[in-house]
This record gives structure tokens, sequence and C-alpha cells, in this order.
């Protein structure tokens, strides 16, 4: 008894024929940044306005630094260690976080830690401690000026406007420990 392996079929299969993906459409032309809507044919025009837009502007300023060396009385430059007695800083300054007290030495500070949570990079610790009537007071509001980015974040998140930024803009040292602050003058309120 001999198994016959079957003959394959002389006569190949045949698939229909898929159908081809489109084409994807042409990519559109090539525009300058500076000068929008304007393609590779009209490029010579382009670069001639650019180059005498660039040219007006280097001439309107040397026109500002000319009328300075005529009329230096127009000056408005600050010299800052010579006028370091009147000088006055703008309102919207930020410089290092004060926590303001009134004549009573009191602040309005509740220790309710937001501008502690509201400190991209912890620069601010409220330590808390308990007064007479087992209520939670503020105890030290720790300040540490040396990590502080000045972004305002912890004054914008205090519901009792208890800290604001302050106007000090000099606040070099060669040590870091005299960064570490203090802000309260009295514990509680």
């Amino acid at each position: 008894m001999s198994e016959e392996t079957p003959k394959p079929d002389a006569t190949p299969e045949v698939k229909p024929a898929e159908a081809k993906p489109a084409a994807p459409p042409p990519p559109p032309p090539v525009t300058y940044p500076r000068s929008a809507g304007v393609t590779m044919a009209a490029a010579p025009k382009a670069s001639l306005s650019r180059f005498l837009g660039d040219a007006f502007g280097l001439f309107k300023g040397m026109n500002v630094t000319m009328r300075y060396f005529r009329k230096p009385s127009r000056i408005v430059t600050r010299e800052y260690p010579e006028n370091r007695g009147t000088l006055k800083m703008s309102e919207r300054f930020r410089g290092q976080v004060v926590m303001p007290h009134d004549e009573k030495n009191e602040h309005t500070c509740t220790a309710c830690t937001l501008c502690e949570k509201a400190c991209p990079n912890g620069s601010i610790s409220i330590l808390t401690t308990k007064n007479l009537a087992s209520k939670r007071v503020l105890g030290a509001f720790v300040y540490r000026l040396s990590s502080c980015t000045l972004c305002n974040l912890c004054i914008e998140a205090c519901p009792f406007d208890a800290i604001r930024m302050g106007h000090g803009f000099e606040m070099a040292t060669f040590t870091r420990d005299p960064l570490d602050l203090i802000l309260n003058k009295t514990e509680g309120r």
C-alpha cells in the first residue's frame, strides 16, 4: 500500500487586483518665516525688503544714541551706586517676601499653610504652635531667600494678605546663613 501525495494544480490561484493607495497631495510652496506668503519665486524681492527694513531699524536705534551724545541731559539711565539714597523702586518690583506688622507689632497670618503649599521650591516653612486656648497659631514663619525665585505665587495664595513682596534688592552675602529669615516678630496673633 503506497500513499500517493496529492499533485499540485498546474494553474495557480489568481487573486483579485488590489487597489493602489491614492498619491499624497503635493507639498505647499516654501515660504519664508519673516515674510508670510512669499514663495521662492519672489525671494529676491523679499530679501531686499528685509534688508532695507533691518537697515532702517539699525539707523533708528543709532539715531537715539546720537541724540544722547548731543544732549546728555536727556539720558534716563540710573547710575545705581551713586544714587542709592534717592533710588525709588516701582510699585510692581518684586523683592524679598516680607510680613507687614501693625503698630501693635501684630500680623494677620493665621498659619493656614497655603503659601507654603503654593511655593514651588519649598522656600517657605510654617511652624505652628498652640496657644492657651489650644488653638493653632503661627510659631515661626521661616523664609529661605537663597532658594526663592521671587515668583509671587505665595503672595497670590495668601487669603489674608499676611505677606507681600518687598522692595529690597541689595541681598548679596558671602554665606547663605543670613538668607534664612524668620518673618514674624511675635508668635500667634
